[in-house]
């Protein structure tokens, strides 16, 4: 009969050993307090990242010019120019062979002096019998004869001139001259090589100029106009200026890029077909940032180390974007207004309690 007068003590016994482990947990959360680390927060704003804005791109000629041989079927005896040459126009790139064409021509001048003096015969016969269209002396049909014979030779007399004109100027495009002043970024053509076969012998950059044709993301195209300033990294992390010359009025359908080209000096680490990363110095993109400092990394990404309100740090994952200034974008992690570790080097660990003290949010805190 005295079984039942077991539960109360059973509740009893429960709710004291729950008191007491309730009391001991906040002991230890007192206790880990009373041990926080004092440490320098600074918080997530959304503030314009000064030369945030990159775009990259391939190098190539402003104005690519294209040069091959005008006449097909001739032998090429002489490349008088090698890639990385600086050319002048109308200077010799290329010579062909060219007795067959001045055989030709000898022979056409030939055939042209001929057809003068035949010309010059029978003009002055037709000049012997005129003014007697009247006298009866000579008949109307043998003095037309004369005229049209005449008109004749004269005319056959220029077109022998005519072709031998032609031959002479196909005899000048035996040699391969330069249409503009530039340098030569490529060269296919060889001694004994046919023309006509193999399109394009030499490619060139006018004036030596090369630019970089950059692609920037359509959210950021409306920042960039002709005149605009960029620093330009190139391959081997050499940093040139260079200025925006043309935007393009479109935008890629695809991949939502659109094309701007940037005008670069002139010298000789910038080269055609090379890659290159442009910062545009004087634009500034408002976006969420921090200082880079406050950014860890390790084998699972980036990520801050976040202070709540009680002064427990958790660890939240970040994705970064641009850079510039010493802050970095922060496409995605905590909102704006929240509270981080400035130094992500700090010996943190999540679940830790630190004393956070504001600092004014500066690259390098």
């Amino acid at each position: 009969m005295k079984a039942p007068a077991s539960r109360p003590l059973a509740a009893f016994v429960g709710a004291t050993l729950a008191v007491a482990l309730a009391g001991c947990h906040q002991q230890q959360a007192v206790s880990a307090q009373q041990q926080a680390r004092t440490v320098s927060v600074v918080r997530i704003e959304v503030r314009p990242i000064a030369g945030g804005l990159t775009a990259t791109g391939m190098l190539a000629p402003r104005n690519e010019v294209a040069v091959s041989a005008d006449i097909a079927g001739y032998r090429v005896t002489r490349v008088l120019a090698e890639e990385g040459d600086w050319v002048s126009a109308g200077q010799p790139l290329a010579e062909m062979d060219a007795s067959i064409l001045r055989a030709q021509l000898d022979q056409q001048r030939a055939l042209a002096a001929q057809q003068k003096a035949t010309a010059d015969e029978r003009e002055a016969e037709a000049a012997r019998v005129k003014g007697l269209d009247v006298q009866g002396v000579v008949s109307v049909e043998e003095l037309q004869t004369r005229r049209f014979s005449a008109r004749n030779a004269r005319a056959a007399a220029a077109a022998q001139d005519a072709a031998a004109r032609e031959t002479e100027t196909r005899l000048e495009h035996l040699t391969v001259r330069a249409p503009v002043s530039g340098l030569i970024i490529e060269r296919t053509v060889r001694p004994g090589d046919i023309s006509g076969g193999q399109g394009v012998w030499f490619r060139m950059a006018e004036a030596g100029q090369i630019e970089l044709y950059a692609d920037v993301p359509e959210a950021a195209f409306a920042l960039i106009r002709p005149g605009l300033a960029a620093k330009v990294t190139l391959s081997d992390n050499v940093v040139v200026d260079g200025t925006v010359r043309l935007v393009s009025p479109r935008v890629d359908a695809n991949t939502r890029l659109g094309r701007v080209r940037i005008t670069l000096p002139v010298r000789s680490d910038v080269r055609a077909g090379g890659y290159a990363k442009a910062s545009f110095v004087d634009v500034a993109k408002p976006t969420p940032s921090l200082p880079e400092t406050a950014i860890r990394y390790d084998a699972n990404g980036a990520s801050v180390m976040v202070v709540g309100a009680n002064g427990r740090v958790t660890q939240e994952p970040v994705r970064t974007g641009q850079r510039g200034g010493g802050y970095v974008e922060l496409l995605s992690g905590p909102p704006a207004g929240s509270a981080v570790v400035a130094k992500a080097a700090s010996q943190l660990l999540a679940g830790d309690y630190v004393t956070a003290v504001p600092v004014t949010a500066r690259p390098g805190t």
